[in-house]
């Protein structure tokens, strides 16, 4: 008894089997050439920043270097639109953020799905925090929130525009304080800090980089962190003050969705390398940054459950339907 063979069944099967010996190699052997590294924002902001860190403890640890370049606009979206466009080699690798790849599409269509990003690694945040000019008349946060429950609306904070990290800090410290504030949106956090700074706000939602940044000029009343940052230790948490708040700007990343799946552990395990780095970590920590170590098994899990966080602070204060 003859058994007919499908060739083009069997040539499918040769190829990909081919195809998937060519990646466990290649990445045995990744990387041999520089990494073309992609910030979807302009110079000098925190993703460049920490991109910057990462660099020569890339270079030291794997030998190649970290080539940053950036493609800016639509507060990141221009950037992640594109992503799934790059070659998928191992070699196009670009920063994610949190909530902006939550948040923004489902705000309108932006070129990309949360679900269309394939994050290796996230590896730090920014956390949120309550700051004010060192002059202010809030020397803690209970009396802050006194004052707010008794002056309902007048209390304003600047923050870094609307839908982000710091405003949707401020919707869901409001709602566990059982206080209402006025969050005033400022285009980027330089301009949040000048407005705090210029006496045009009360204080400000922003992040412990500008209590790292502006030391001599603000204190910060709480911090958004499971526990005080090392650089800060004489600030409490929300946590500590009873106020179970964990937020800030997360930051990670992501590769093309055509690259393969052995390609995507490689480049994982190399970015926890670095941010197990003593000397890398301590960089981090004195610009008042806190590291993370979400790999990329556990990556699809952690946007879950931020995204639940996320869409429902925006939705109750419609900035998504």
């Amino acid at each position: 008894m003859r058994v007919k063979i499908d060739t083009r069944f069997l040539i499918g099967l040769i190829s990909a089997f081919l195809l998937s010996v060519a990646s466990f190699v290649h990445a045995d052997d990744y990387p041999t050439k520089p990494v073309s590294y992609v910030i979807p924002f302009g110079p000098g902001g925190e993703s460049d920043i920490t991109a910057r860190h990462q660099q020569p403890y890339f270079k030291k640890l794997y030998g190649q270097d970290l080539v940053i370049s950036y493609k800016p606009g639509g507060g990141g979206a221009v950037g992640w639109a594109q992503l799934n466009k790059m070659k998928g080699d191992g070699y196009n690798i670009m920063g994610i953020n949190l909530p902006h790849i939550i948040i923004q599409p489902n705000q309108k269509d932006v070129g990309f799905k949360t679900e269309d990003i394939t994050g290796v690694f996230m590896f730090h945040y920014t956390p949120d925090a309550i700051v004010v000019n060192n002059d202010s008349e809030f020397q803690t946060l209970a009396e802050m929130v006194a004052y707010a429950k008794e002056n309902p609306g007048k209390l304003t904070f600047s923050g870094s525009g609307k839908g982000t990290a710091n405003h949707l800090a401020q919707l869901r410290f409001d709602k566990m304080a059982g206080i209402k504030t006025t969050y005033v949106a400022f285009k980027g956090t330089g301009k949040a800090v000048a407005a705090l700074l210029g006496d045009q706000v009360r204080a400000e939602w922003g992040y412990t980089s500008v209590g790292a940044q502006h030391a001599e000029n603000v204190r910060m009343l709480a911090v958004a962190m499971e526990e005080r940052h090392p650089k800060f230790p004489d600030v409490p948490t929300f946590k500590e003050l009873g106020y179970d708040l964990v937020s800030g700007a997360y930051r990670g990343i992501a590769v093309p969705q055509s690259t393969p799946e052995p390609i995507r552990r490689q480049l994982s395990e190399m970015i926890g390398e670095i941010n197990a780095d003593p000397e890398f970590r301590a960089r981090m920590e004195n610009d008042g940054m806190a590291l993370l170590d979400v790999d990329y098994d556990g990556y699809t899990e952690f946007i879950e459950k931020m995204s639940a966080i996320y869409l429902e602070a925006a939705r109750e204060a419609n900035i998504i339907q």
